[in-house]
């Protein structure tokens, strides 16, 4: 049986249509569709999407995700002014931009999601990351961090434990850690989330969240795994309220500037009120 917070209203609101149309008729990729984001009724709605970049294809097959995996195509030379027109045309003043990874790549993509952060900038609007991991190749995350986005965030997604049997074999916890471990050494606010719900541990959830101040993550969200559909993992627990409340509490005791933790939280979820709200 789902709990009722899984069961997500479908969206009426006219904003919600003027963005779907907008991104659709500039042939753009959101995370907000391609991931399934339960949250996107409510985020389009207000007129915001976060842009998923470098194709809508990814090289890699993680395996809570479902955003299509394999047959990636050529990057669009013109997708950074694409997406600019969008910003403007929607009128927005904070934007999140993500990717798919790019392992099939020289620079796995890296400047050409800078050129994106670039042409957004120069719209006026503050922009927000969320990176893939670049295999840790420093040259890379520099790529992006030269761009000087407000936030910088890369996921963990899970517990160490489960990293192996939840993410692609490319992708590690260690390694995780430590590109946002560079990007804070670079004074940068850094960013990372969890998902809970795939058979990990309270304790194992602390243990992580300790990680990701050891190496100074700033800002932390926590959110429910919710299966995309019967190729991805099954859920293997549906987490109270009050076990989300808690995380959050031992959140802020940890010392991160910002904690936001629920069933429908996800990385990009009101990204500009986390920015602005976070303590200091």
């Amino acid at each position: 049986m789902h709990p009722e917070y899984a069961k997500v209203k479908l969206p009426t609101e006219e904003t919600f249509f003027d963005t779907k149309r907008e991104v659709n008729g500039l042939n753009l990729h959101t995370v907000c569709e391609e991931a399934r984001c339960p949250n996107r009724g409510e985020c389009w709605s207000d007129g915001t999407a976060t842009f998923m970049v470098l194709g809508k294809n990814c090289s890699r097959a993680c395996r809570f995700c479902s955003v299509t995996h394999g047959f990636v195509q050529p990057l669009d030379p013109m997708e950074p002014s694409k997406v600019a027109t969008a910003v403007k045309e929607m009128g927005l003043k904070y934007v999140v931009i993500t990717s798919v990874d790019r392992d099939d790549l020289p620079d796995q993509g890296a400047h050409h999601f800078a050129n994106v952060i670039k042409e957004v900038k120069d719209t006026g609007a503050v922009v927000e990351v969320l990176t893939p991991d670049f295999r840790g190749n420093k040259e890379c995350i520099d790529a992006i961090l030269n761009e000087a986005p407000v936030v910088f965030a890369h996921n963990v997604e899970t517990v160490r434990r489960l990293s192996s049997s939840v993410r692609d074999h490319r992708a590690g916890y260690d390694q995780s850690l430590e590109v946002l471990d560079y990007a804070a050494s670079k004074g940068f606010v850094t960013k990372s989330s969890i998902m809970v719900g795939l058979g990990e541990t309270d304790e194992e959830v602390i243990e992580t969240m300790k990680d990701l101040r050891g190496v100074d993550v700033s800002i932390l969200t926590i959110g429910q795994y919710l299966r995309p559909s019967k190729m991805q993992l099954p859920v293997v627990e549906y987490s109270s309220m009050s076990r989300f409340e808690k995380f959050k509490e031992i959140g802020y005791e940890l010392g991160f500037q910002f904690v936001a933790s629920g069933p429908l939280v996800r990385t990009s979820y009101r990204a500009a009120e986390a920015w602005a709200m976070r303590r200091h």
